[in-house]
């Protein structure tokens, strides 16, 4: 089986990387923008790949002719997605639509070829007045970023390709360069330098460890599932609770976190107040089991120690 990872820089990109290379019975190709900032260089191919150019995405899906393409490229940064649309449009609307139309057309002229589609999505196409939702949920974004990926994924559907989405949430987890930070290091490191953070109370989400998301898209690509799946974490916190976790877990002076509103945190897009996912159907159909929060704290505490952080 060939799977073909899009982003495979970005965080769920690694991970799958590193899920599957050197794994028999499967050639992982992995494709970004620019040059391969994985540490680990064997046991996959590289290349090249930039997924807003429809004519280098036909060759190189025509070179590999995937078996599976998991599409985890994408603009993610909700506040830049609002003041940067064109960009934030080409790289997670019209990107998917170059994918679907070049899979299209090879799998129409080679009558053997059914290549599986694999999009990754996101909580944020809800309008967030109540959660945790299931895959039925009526979508309604708020934000720029949040319409880019409703309108993503009505391409994949409509498409004539085996397609499956993954929907997630608040995805944390730690990548070879470090360049970004999540949820758990923002957290423990102001706290360690005894600076007080403002945590919002009244946005609740089901916080997503990277190792997990990998493992669900790896369930659906092994499985051939199609349709429409929510691959998250289990638990179901307010991003104070959050927080509070993370500080507890290490021991930390819980009183530097301030509770605060949403109203009060001034961010250009809006986000859904309460999401988080039932993974009911995941569980069911895929045996899609993640780890607790806690859990997913040791595991990048783990990972940190590796790494000499």
């Amino acid at each position: 089986m060939k799977i073909l990872i899009t982003g495979s820089n970005g965080l769920l990109g690694q991970k799958l990387v590193y899920r599957l290379r050197n794994t028999s019975g499967i050639t992982c190709i992995a494709t970004a923008r620019g040059e391969n900032r994985l540490v680990k260089k064997d046991g996959y191919l590289y290349e090249t790949l930039d997924i807003t150019n429809a004519h280098n995405v036909e060759i190189i899906f025509k070179k590999h002719m995937p078996d599976v393409v998991i599409n985890t490229a994408a603009m993610t940064n909700v506040d830049t997605c609002e003041t940067e649309r064109e960009a934030c449009w080409a790289m997670n609307v019209t990107s998917v639509e170059h994918q679907v139309k070049v899979l299209g057309n090879l799998k129409k002229h080679n009558t053997n070829y059914q290549p599986h589609f694999i999009h990754l999505s996101t909580d944020f196409i809800f309008d967030g007045t109540h959660g945790p939702l299931d895959e039925n949920e009526t979508p309604n974004p708020l934000s720029y970023y949040a319409e880019s990926k409703l309108a993503a994924e009505k391409i994949v559907q409509a498409s004539s390709l085996d397609w499956a989405i993954a929907r997630t949430v608040l995805v944390y987890g730690i990548v070879d360069n470090m360049s970004r930070s999540n949820i758990v290091l923002w957290v423990k490191s102001n706290l360690e330098q005894g600076k007080k953070i403002n945590v919002v109370d009244d946005q609740f989400r089901t916080p997503t460890l990277a190792e997990d998301l990998a493992d669900g898209c790896i369930l659906i690509a092994r499985k051939k599932a199609k349709g429409i799946y929510n691959i998250s974490g289990k638990n179901f916190y307010s991003i104070l609770e959050l927080a509070q976790t993370v500080a507890d877990y290490y021991g930390l002076d819980k009183s530097l976190i301030n509770p605060s509103k949403s109203a009060d945190i001034k961010q250009p897009a809006k986000r859904p107040p309460v999401t988080g996912f039932i993974i009911d159907k995941a569980k069911k159909e895929l045996g899609y089991n993640p780890h607790s929060f806690v859990e997913g704290i040791k595991i990048l505490e783990d990972q940190m120690k590796q790494m000499g952080h």
